[in-house]
């Protein structure tokens, strides 16, 4: 039987990296954000819920989307060097964008140069709306909690580009 994989690792990350990563990804699961995407109450639920409202009103339209986001740092700059100082404490800020996003907010991989989320919401909010509010939470968390990325990024530029790419999925 294949030994048990991480839920979350650093994209090209080496070796050494990983090895040095799973004290951050054991402390940051402990802390429960790794739980939370598939063994959260809200997935465990879901099912029984959507067919509960339904049961009441066979007319409703019930609505949950699924996307995958990326978008880079500034100017591609690799800020998140080496990625095990930062996975647990980016992984929790976007945590924290759910409700900006009106659904739920999850990391799914950290890169030095770039983030791949993953979002589950009901669709009242556009994507543009959403990406937007995303970046804007989860970069005022993480400049503030490390200010040297600010002076890495340079004066008047933002933790992240304007642009992303973004696909539903599920």
């Amino acid at each position: 039987m294949p030994g048990f994989r991480q839920a979350l690792k650093v994209v090209g990350a080496s070796e050494e990296e990983v090895a040095g990563q799973n004290g951050s990804l054991r402390e940051a699961s402990e802390r429960g954000f790794s739980k939370g995407l598939f063994h959260s109450d809200k997935v465990k639920y879901q099912r029984p819920l959507a067919l509960q409202k339904l049961g009441r009103d066979p007319e409703a339209v019930i609505v949950e989307l699924k996307y995958r986001f990326v978008w880079n740092v500034s100017h591609r700059t690799p800020l998140f060097v080496p990625a095990n100082d930062f996975i647990v404490f980016v992984c929790d800020a976007f945590l924290e964008c759910s409700e900006a996003a009106g659904g739920f907010v999850y990391l799914v991989y950290l890169a030095a140069d770039h983030v791949h989320v993953y979002i589950e919401c009901d669709g009242e909010r556009s994507v543009d709306d959403m990406a937007h509010d995303i970046k804007a939470v989860s970069a005022k968390a993480i400049v503030e909690e490390f200010p040297s990325l600010q002076d890495r990024l340079g004066n008047g530029v933002g933790l992240w580009d304007e642009a992303y790419f973004v696909e539903t999925v599920g």
